[in-house]
């Protein structure tokens, strides 16, 4: 089979960085963020958080090959920003987000078993 094995999906081996940064060279203000070991669930969620950043003047996403597990995510800012302050800003946002939805479901999970047991 062709496939790589699971774990190769979310594994760093030796030197593998989890983020790769490529400057743009023909677009002013904008950067190329390639996310090694992730796939759409990933890209689309920062691409989401980034399209919310107030000085995103675009931000979008492909993962180039199916098999293999890489998210590349392109961003260009008006010029207030660096790109790379506007990926940093909106992962720090996603972090904040995913945070409280976690303490809202561990909340709502404690009353359902508050409720099941009274």
């Amino acid at each position: 089979m062709n496939a790589p094995e699971p774990f190769e999906h979310f594994l760093l081996h030796g030197d593998d960085k989890k983020i790769t940064i490529i400057p743009d060279t023909k677009v002013p203000n904008a950067a190329t963020f390639s996310l090694n070991k992730e796939d759409h669930t990933l890209g689309n969620l920062i691409r989401e958080q980034l399209l919310h950043e107030p000085h995103v003047v675009f931000a979008g996403y492909k993962v180039p090959h199916p098999l293999v597990a890489e998210v590349v995510v392109r961003v260009q800012t008006d010029g207030e920003i660096t790109p790379q302050d506007a990926f940093t800003s909106a992962i720090t946002d996603l972090i904040s987000e995913i945070s409280l939805l976690e303490e809202r479901f561990k909340a709502a999970l404690r009353d359902k078993r508050d409720e099941l047991n009274n």
